[in-house]
């Protein structure tokens, strides 16, 4: 069985060095993981093998991620519409859920991590909402890369509950229907203290953003890789790196070179 190698056993000195210069690497990754139970399947493995083995890209993802100094990694973990899948999947995922956060809990510290939950709370087991707030409690310090697990999640039903949250305070008297804006919407969101993502990475060939932060992703740039999710590695995150710095990000204005302002290629560097 191939499994690519994790960071965890290669030495900083051995890492590939990204050429791209901090000011043009994105503020936030966002990474919808596919591709785990296609990995399984190939290797003639069950898919809870697949799921397994993707939590292992997650880590080194991460680790990576907080050595090139991003900001914010956003995962797509579990969506609403994975509650339709066999009881027997769904319960390894969230024993598996269990068992990272468990496990990699004081990792995140040492690596000043901080991490948070996107997504509804309700329909989550018990013990995966403790292990949920005990590990973002205790990373709540942290200041360096900020881990955001999209688990239980939904972009329209994202958007639904900010709706209702502005609606109520709308009836409340707090709020005029005037004052609704884009920034108001975006303040009722569950990332309302995040920067919108600069890159989406999709894995696994797929072309689809599958209800996945249709409100943040606005003006992301899109990078897909035929890579199955396990086997995502510091060399497939450099790439998508490497791609988003060559992007003419213009925001829906012209660029210099034929006479637009400059605002346009400013925003990208700030």
């Amino acid at each position: 069985m191939s499994v690519t190698p994790s960071t965890s056993s290669v030495s900083i000195s051995e890492l590939p060095q990204l050429a791209v210069p901090k000011a043009k690497r994105p503020r936030h990754i966002a990474v919808i993981m596919d591709g785990n139970g296609r990995w399984a399947r190939q290797r003639d493995l069950p898919r809870t093998e697949g799921h397994r083995a993707g939590a292992r890209a997650v880590r080194d993802t991460v680790v990576e991620c907080g050595r090139l100094g991003i900001p914010c990694l956003t995962l797509y973990s579990f969506s609403l519409e994975n509650w339709k899948r066999p009881a027997e999947e769904i319960q390894a995922l969230m024993m598996l859920c269990l068992e990272y956060l468990n496990k990699q809990r004081q990792e995140l510290i040492d690596n000043n991590v901080r991490f948070m939950q996107l997504g509804r709370r309700d329909g989550l087991p018990e013990k995966v909402l403790d292990e949920l707030d005990a590990t973002t409690e205790a990373t709540r310090h942290c200041t360096g890369l900020t881990l955001a697990l999209a688990l239980n999640y939904g972009s329209r039903a994202e958007i639904t509950d900010a709706m209702r949250a502005i609606a109520t305070r709308v009836k409340a008297g707090e709020l005029q229907p005037e004052m609704i804006n884009e920034s108001l919407i975006a303040d009722h969101l569950y990332t309302a203290h995040l920067p919108d993502p600069d890159l989406l990475v999709r894995t696994a060939g797929e072309f689809r953003v599958s209800n996945y932060l249709l409100w943040q992703i606005s003006y992301a740039e899109i990078h897909v890789t035929p890579t199955l999710w396990p086997d995502f590695g510091v060399k497939e995150l450099h790439a998508a790196i490497e791609d988003f710095a060559l992007r003419e990000r213009r925001f829906g204005a012209l660029n210099e070179a034929t006479g637009g302002p400059e605002a346009a290629t400013e925003k990208v560097t700030e």
